[in-house]
């Protein structure tokens, strides 16, 4: 590390030229990659809804892939007025006429249903890319159907899962441009206010853009001509601004470090290189392998969020690695530009050393004391309730979320197909009980059966509650028990629609969160039992790690379910919180315990090596959490509850890890263990090349 460091800053322009390079042709490239945005592909491969989309596309071709309704309106004419009729006749003939749409069936009102609307089903083909970029010339046949029918006096909106999720992408792309807005500046103010200079602040911001720009490149290379989902822009462009802050920091730090020291540019770097550097690609290694872990679930989108929190893992590691050094010698005179007055006498302890004395002397007092506040935060945990959402507050304000808004209130909220498939040539299904007990319900409204006269029977049972509700979910649920009950016994039961979808998505993110948290606790384990040579380290750190995270989803509930408006916590948060936090979380590990672990090798003094590793750490530490929190809680700002609930979870628990885990409960651990911190059982006579890796 120490000879790349150097050959960098030797060749630094040649770097330098070569990231302006990146940074260039992906400001070429953001045009087309704006372009072929497109929303998280959701549909998991062989689940049950899965499974009965396919079949009633392959039994009912005019039931299609999808069902689209057009949501019609008037404030002059109602529903029963020729005019109205005539102009819903036309638009259902312009829709009915494009070659991928089948079926197309005018609903009959509702009781209680505003007669000021008026309803088309419609079956729409093709796979799910496909879907989506018709949607456009589709919206534009039946706008202009009816307005040349009436004259302007009806209005139309065409409502599918399809239509809901690219209007989902669109407002998130808005508000992550909201956020960076107001993260960036506030980052700087901190940046400034923790190093002391407006130069040396802005060098962290040049290296977390340059991560971002030449993450969007490679975006844009590989991934554009098929389109890139959205969630992949948003994860990397917040990850990358953090990581990248981060990881500048840890090495800007040491540099300047070893510059007051006396060590010329080329020496510092090359110093900074060796120790901070190590840090940072060990770091990224632990992320990397949190990551790798969400692969054993299915779900493309989580996979695909996998995907994009490597590569933006990977490219901001190399970015600090590598641009970094090139710029530090060349800005080493302007990393003082913009200097803040300093504060602190010339001769007075610092007061991270006054405080690690004072932490050494009541090591039992602040244990005990940190671990029942951790766990008072965490307690509400024991009543937190998952569910899966659209988002739909957050496009209330388009047409699509007003039409959304009038089909709920008029009880048409959500359609589910139930799909009873039998051998060839068998009786069709007896559905006459089910039936009964569905349109019993008082959260369904219609329920229509179908045969195809061959192997299928079908129930199109219209719900009244959004299909991202708590209603809904329950009405899943209570859909499977009555088939069980009423249906013959050993029929297939198969749901299809979007509340079906949202129902396999949740059961698969909490079957797969035990798997996933397994996955990176084992890597967890293993990867700082080689760094440090320790069995009791690795254990604390992961201790540690699920305390900061218990408590930042305790915070979490009591916020978002119990206080704010959400009622539940998104189902899949907690895996990819998970992750994503225990990646970051064992940064800070790193960097404290192997700054402690130099020292007592160097003395042999167990309390003296924690009080020197808080001394050379604590700072950094602090001012990269915040840096970070500052960048996850700029999710806050966006209008997607589960967007502001990752924002928070992250947040919270990284500002917890890193001030009341490593400034207090880690040390006074550490004070307590002794020499037992470095015990590996039958190794302790071998010769073993110890990875050291120095802050």
């Amino acid at each position: 590390m120490t000879r790349a460091g150097v050959t960098i800053a030797d060749h630094g322009r040649l770097v330098t030229a070569i990231w302006l390079a990146v940074a260039a042709l992906s400001l070429v490239l953001l045009p087309q990659l704006q372009q072929r945005l497109k929303p998280p592909a959701w549909e998991i491969e062989g689940s049950p809804s899965q499974r009965a989309t396919a079949m009633l596309a392959r039994e009912f071709p005019g039931l299609g892939a999808e069902r689209m309704v057009l949501a019609f309106d008037s404030p002059r004419w109602v529903a029963s007025d020729p005019r109205y009729r005539r102009a819903v006749a036309a638009t259902a003939g312009a829709l009915a006429a494009r070659p991928e749409i089948g079926a197309v069936h005018r609903m009959r009102p509702l009781p209680g249903q505003d007669p000021r609307h008026a309803y088309v089903t419609a079956g729409v083909s093709g796979d799910e890319a496909g879907r989506r970029q018709r949607l456009d010339t589709q919206r534009a046949a039946v706008r202009d159907a009816v307005r040349q029918a009436s004259a302007g006096a009806v209005t139309v909106t065409p409502v599918s899962t399809s239509a809901t999720y690219e209007e989902l992408n669109r407002a998130g792309i808005d508000d992550l441009r909201t956020a960076e807005i107001v993260t960036v500046p506030a980052a700087l103010l901190i940046l400034v206010l923790g190093l002391g200079a407006v130069g040396a602040a802005v060098v962290p911001l040049l290296v977390a853009a340059a991560a971002i720009l030449a993450s969007l490149a490679v975006l844009a290379g590989i991934a554009a001509p098929a389109g890139v989902d959205s969630t992949v822009v948003t994860v990397i462009c917040t990850l990358c601004l953090g990581l990248g802050l981060d990881y500048t920091l840890l090495i800007m730090l040491r540099y300047r470090q070893a510059r007051a020291g006396g060590d010329d540019p080329r020496t510092a770097v090359g110093g900074a290189m060796a120790t901070a550097g190590s840090t940072v690609a060990w770091c990224a290694v632990a992320i990397l392998l949190a990551c790798a872990s969400l692969f054993v679930v299915p779900a493309p989108v989580v996979r695909t969020i996998a995907v994009a929190s490597m590569l933006g893992t990977a490219i901001t590691m190399t970015a600090a690695l590598t641009l970094l050094p090139a710029l530090l010698p060349k800005l080493d005179r302007l990393l003082g530009w913009g200097r803040l007055p300093r504060r602190r006498r010339a001769g007075t302890t610092p007061r991270w050393v006054t405080w690690a004395r004072h932490l050494m002397r009541r090591p039992w007092r602040y244990v005990l004391g940190v671990t029942s506040v951790m766990l008072l935060a965490a307690a509400p945990v024991a009543g937190l309730r998952l569910g899966m959402h659209y988002e739909s507050s957050s496009i209330a304000h388009s047409d699509l979320g007003r039409a959304l808004a009038r089909m709920e209130s008029d009880g048409l909220a959500s359609t589910t197909t139930l799909a009873l498939p039998r051998q060839n040539g068998a009786a069709p299904v007896e559905t006459r009980a089910l039936v009964a007990a569905l349109r019993a319900d008082p959260r369904v409204a219609q329920v229509t059966v179908m045969d195809n006269g061959r192997n299928l029977t079908v129930l199109s049972v219209v719900e009244r509650h959004a299909p991202d509700s708590a209603h809904s979910a329950a009405l899943q649920q209570h859909m499977r028990d009555l088939a069980r009950r009423h249906l013959p016994p050993g029929q297939e039961t198969l749901a299809a629609g979007a509340a079906a979808l949202l129902a396999d998505l949740a059961e698969e993110f909490r079957t797969r969160l035990w798997q996933v948290l397994a996955l990176v606790l084992g890597c967890s384990f293993v990867l700082l039992m080689l760094m440090f040579r320790s069995l009791l380290i690795p254990v604390k750190a992961i201790c540690m790690n699920l305390l900061s995270i218990g408590a930042a989803f305790g915070l979490l509930t009591l916020l978002f379910q119990h206080v704010g408006a959400a009622g539940t916590v998104n189902v899949a948060l907690p895996l990819l919180a998970f992750t994503l936090v225990f990646g970051l979380s064992l940064d800070y590990e790193v960097f404290l315990t192997h700054r402690i672990a130099e020292h007592h090798r160097a003395t042999g003094d167990n309390t003296e090596a924690v009080i020197e590793g808080i001394r050379h750490t604590a700072h950094p530490i602090t001012l990269a959490a915040a840096v970070m929190a500052t960048t996850f809680f700029g999710l806050l700002l966006t209008h997607r509850a589960d967007h502001q609930q990752a924002g928070f979870a992250v947040g919270a628990a990284i500002i917890l890890d890193a001030t009341l885990v490593r400034m207090v409960l880690v040390p006074a651990l550490m004070r307590l263990f002794g020499e037992r911190n470095w015990w590996l059982p039958r190794l302790r006579s071998r010769r073993v090349r110890q990875v050291v890796v120095a802050e």
